[in-house]
């Protein structure tokens, strides 16, 4: 919570502080910068790599970079990368085995060699990270490549103050405001001064935020960072439907609504890749020629490819309808039964990456629309 008892500012050149305290720390800090015409998560070495001066218009298979004249930092919205990719790779190696005179030797996944700071996520991937917790971490059998690397992650999120186009976290409950799941909370004030609101989320971001160059944040700092946040959340032009999307999804099972997306849908399954909470995998053994040496490797697969609902005789969701149905079915509705929360976080890539532009708050809200009959499509 920003209250001036809490909150301290600290200039832009405190952020350079913030890298060399988590450096000295042992972090290998992740973070947004512009790359290949986008702003991505990257391994960063110092704050100058952050996007400085940069933001993103997007809109349904849409997203240009922006130069903005305030040079903020954070001012971007979600890009085609989340921390996903660092935490639950694209590809891991789960085990490997060797034939040796002594019997076969079987070894798990290789130990991360890199301990994690995440600087500058936004607060619906902050979001994100909870669910992937939910689902990799805290279950009955967790992910032992996911817990390896989450474990010890020091996460400094910076609330959204100018949402994309494309963004709704609002109204999934997710955003713009941070409100848990971080260490340090910051957030960006340009007027009257670059400068920064940071408060601390946990013990250790405290012992963190001891190390900064911080001045007490005034009553008019405080103003300003709630206003600025207030304002995202009013102006977000994007919102799902109002009610239960459970319910939604499950009274429309059978809607005609599903042909209509499946003639825009190229099931490519881009939504499912830069979903942050999308965490579907599928697993490939492969050995060497000799036989010796055998491995199992764990790739990110998507619910969108023929091959990911295949059983003996063929696949269950044969069509484009029924895979787009599923996805969808499972992401607003299903993972509340599964996982006891929504499975979208209203970042607003899946909208943004979609290359036929089919956007997830039109779909749920043509769902929601009455029909002649006054009944849901």
């Amino acid at each position: 919570m920003r209250t001036a008892e809490s909150a301290q500012l600290i200039d832009v050149t405190g952020l350079e502080v913030l890298f060399g305290v988590l450096h000295e720390r042992g972090y290998t800090i992740v973070g947004p910068t512009v790359r290949d015409g986008t702003v991505t998560m990257a391994e960063l070495d110092s704050a100058t790599q952050l996007p400085w001066g940069w933001s993103a218009d997007t809109g349904p298979g849409h997203y240009r970079l922006r130069q903005r004249a305030d040079g903020a930092g954070f001012a971007h919205c979600a890009g085609p990368q989340s921390v996903k990719n660092f935490l639950h790779p694209p590809r891991a190696r789960l085990w490997s085995t060797d034939r040796t005179a002594d019997g076969i030797i079987a070894t798990g996944p290789e130990p991360p060699t890199k301990r994690y700071a995440l600087v500058g996520v936004h607060p619906c991937d902050v979001a994100a990270l909870a669910v992937l917790d939910r689902v990799l971490a805290h279950g009955e059998h967790p992910d032992p490549v996911y817990t390896a690397r989450r474990d010890g992650v020091l996460v400094v999120t910076a609330e959204c103050t100018e949402p994309g186009a494309t963004c709704f976290c609002a109204s999934m409950g997710t955003g713009p405001a941070a409100t848990g799941g971080y260490d340090l909370a910051l957030t960006e004030l340009v007027d009257g001064g670059h400068r920064f609101l940071i408060r601390p989320g946990s013990p250790a971001g405290a012992d963190l935020l001891a190390r900064l160059p911080t001045r007490p944040a005034s009553p008019v700092d405080v103003a300003a960072a709630d206003t600025a946040v207030e304002r995202a959340a009013v102006t977000m032009p994007r919102r799902m439907p109002d009610g239960s999307l459970p319910e939604l999804i499950a009274a429309n099972r059978e809607s005609p609504h599903w042909a209509d997306v499946a003639s825009r849908c190229l099931t490519c399954g881009n939504c499912t890749m830069a979903c942050p909470t999308c965490f579907c995998v599928s697993t490939t053994d492969v050995t060497d020629l000799t036989g010796e040496h055998t491995e199992r490797w764990r790739q990110w697969d998507s619910c969108f490819s023929v091959d990911f609902s295949y059983v003996h005789g063929g696949p269950v969701r044969a069509s484009g309808a029924s895979r787009y149905r599923q996805w969808i079915s499972h992401k607003l509705g299903t993972w509340h039964e599964q996982f006891g929360m929504s499975g979208c976080v209203g970042c607003g890539r899946c909208i943004a990456w979609c290359p036929a532009g089919i956007d997830i708050t039109r779909e749920a809200a043509a769902l929601a629309a009455p029909t002649p009959a006054g009944e849901p499509s």
